[in-house]
């Protein structure tokens, strides 16, 4: 790999740009179809290796989570110096393969080691692609941007759900890692071969061989930002409602309203795809509309949507009409991504530029620890809490209890909203 050429500081076509930012949605999608196809599968998993809900929790949440997130950090660093291009290409190379032997495990260990080696290659992917929007986009369309490289969340959830429905029921659940994990090695090879480098906005820092110096001294840098710690906080928490909810809502159609693979699937797809991918879209136009009268606006919108589908949220998990169920998940759907144009938004225009990548991976640290990596996994520990007193219902409950936490992060939120406006006015960017 090597840093950006002289030759790249020429202004990038629409054209490109545009197709760049398609390249990474589509690679962004690929990611979150390998990552999440194991929520539709994991009763039949479930079944077939006789695990607990616990083991299920970690299977889906921490052992993908662990790994993703701690070595973004070192990735980043380097994305922050080299070609960004070509660490996406071979992540996403090594992540499909990795899903693809996912469908070979004999075992819950095996699995669980092939799901780490999605986790390690997801870790390459992010961070870069939020370095190369924010060279590509400036700051009054950045949300935007954010937004639709947002939407790969559902897309991806749109593929993995129906593909991993309709191959689990007619095929089984080896079968579905193979499926899905194969086209992600053709995406590895398109943006390597079709995809140019972005000129960066800033000049590119020496490499420190002191990372952990570095990771503290940028982490320090974020914390210092008073508005950015609260993001950073409300952040983490809302995540670890969200993907506490997500990665369980198919084994929650599955084992409580009694719905095959096939019509889970196809269930999770058109609301968590389509319905989600619209809303995610929407919160970011949205955001950047109200942010041109007031900045604050990024975050009390984040805030006041989190508190609005709260009630929502509980009611959905609690009721036992199928349709009315059904009603209530696509209102969450719909409004559950309003935060992440924001958040990603807010950080890249918060930091200077040499230090973005790194602190994306830093932000993608906490909420894939905290909520990729726990949420899912206390979910399934609630679940086996609960069991012995409500049965298979113990799952609601224990999905109630967590999606209350949006309280916690939607508080934050409307702190860093106190001084967001003279935050941003202190980045000389904007």
């Amino acid at each position: 790999m090597s840093s950006t050429s002289p030759e790249e500081t020429a202004p990038v076509p629409k054209s490109v740009r545009n197709y760049t930012l398609a390249m990474l949605v589509l690679i962004y999608a690929s990611s979150h179809v390998d990552r999440q196809i194991v929520s539709i599968l994991a009763e039949s998993i479930k079944l077939e290796l006789l695990l607990s809900d616990t083991q299920l929790g970690f299977l889906i949440g921490l052992s993908f989570a662990l790994f993703y997130a701690t070595l973004g950090i070192p990735i980043a660093i380097l994305a922050d110096r080299y070609s960004r291009r070509n660490i996406i290409a071979i992540s996403v190379i090594v992540w499909s393969a990795m899903t693809a032997f996912s469908g070979m495990a004999a075992n819950y260990f095996q699995l669980a080691l092939a799901r780490i080696g999605v986790g390690i290659g997801e870790a390459g992917s992010s961070p870069p692609s939020h370095s190369m929007i924010s060279d590509l986009f400036p700051p009054e369309s950045r949300a935007t941007a954010m937004g639709i490289y947002a939407t790969g969340i559902n897309i991806g959830v749109l593929i993995g759900f129906l593909v991993g429905g309709v191959i689990d029921q007619l095929y089984g659940w080896r079968m579905a890692f193979f499926v899905v994990g194969i086209p992600g090695v053709i995406l590895g090879l398109l943006m390597f071969f079709t995809v140019k480098e972005p000129a960066r906005s800033q000049p590119v820092k020496p490499l420190n061989f002191n990372v952990f110096g570095e990771v503290w001294d940028t982490f320090k840098l974020m914390m210092s930002i008073p508005s950015l710690r609260h993001i950073v906080i409300g952040c983490t928490l809302v995540v670890f409602v969200g993907y506490g909810a997500l990665y369980w809502n198919g084994v929650f159609f599955r084992r409580i309203h009694g719905l095959s693979p096939i019509e889970t699937g196809t269930l999770l797809a058109l609301i968590g795809g389509i319905v989600g991918g619209i809303g995610t879209y929407s919160g970011g136009l949205l955001a950047d509309y109200l942010g041109k009268k007031d900045k604050r606006n990024y975050v009390w919108l984040t805030a006041g949507v989190k508190l609005f589908i709260l009630p929502i949220a509980i009611a959905f998990y609690l009721t036992t009409n199928l349709k009315l169920a059904i009603g209530l998940f696509t209102i969450t759907a719909f409004f559950g991504g309003f935060y992440l144009s924001v958040s990603f938004a807010m950080t890249q225009s918060l930091l200077p530029g040499p230090s973005r990548a790194l602190g994306a991976a830093l932000l993608l640290f906490c909420i894939n620890i905290i909520g990729l990596g726990l949420g899912p996994q206390l979910v399934g520990i609630l679940s086996d809490y609960f069991l012995p007193i409500y049965g298979v219902d113990g799952l609601r409950y224990a999905l109630v209890s967590v999606v209350t936490v949006n309280i916690w992060g939607a508080a934050h939120y409307i702190l860093a909203a106190r001084t967001l406006r003279g935050d941003l006015a202190a980045n000389s960017e904007t």
